[in-house]
């Protein structure tokens, strides 16, 4: 991983979480417990401040941003898939960004709400709480269901599980 501090803006990364050694870090971005940031991730807090919370997973080739004075702020549990892209906005609980999304400024994510791969957010827009939001622009389309939920959790257990097992068991086999 490569942590850069930025005009005195230091990124703060709780012991336990793992992040990849291709993923940057820049500023004021704080990483809670028992994270896991994939491979080639990038979050800059370099004008604006980044807040991921505890159990939260931000996969391969993802975009964090914050606007300058602003904040990013992803709560805990939530899910960042493959290839997103975050520029500003809340991201409540427990909430699912699909591969590919873009979420844009001043947006909010519902807890336990889901935006589907490939989807769109565009600024200021509202997802609410529990519901699942696909195309461009996101339209809510339909209501999470506790089926849903309790086979969500077992993935975001997974990923929280590569927060130490990845610290333990990824090993180079090549120079």
């Amino acid at each position: 991983m490569t942590i850069y501090e930025f005009e005195g803006r230091k990124p703060s990364i709780h012991e336990s979480s793992y992040v990849s050694s291709s993923a940057d870090i820049i500023g004021d971005v704080r990483i809670g417990k028992n994270c896991y940031i994939g491979p080639g991730a990038r979050i800059k807090g370099d004008y604006g401040t980044i807040h991921i919370g505890a159990s939260t997973n931000v996969q391969e080739n993802c975009v964090i941003h914050a606007r300058p004075e602003e904040e990013t702020v992803l709560g805990e549990w939530v899910t960042i898939g493959h290839g997103a892209i975050i520029h500003g906005g809340i991201i409540k609980d427990w909430a699912i960004i699909g591969m590919g999304a873009i979420i844009s400024d001043f947006a909010i994510i519902g807890e336990w709400s889901v935006v589907g791969e490939g989807a769109v957010v565009v600024s200021g827009t509202e997802i609410p709480d529990e519901k699942v939001a696909v195309g461009t622009p996101a339209k809510v389309i339909k209501e999470i269901d506790e089926k849903f939920k309790d086979k969500w959790k077992e993935y975001k257990e997974l990923y929280r599980s590569f927060s130490w097992r990845y610290k333990d068991n990824l090993k180079k086999i090549n120079d």
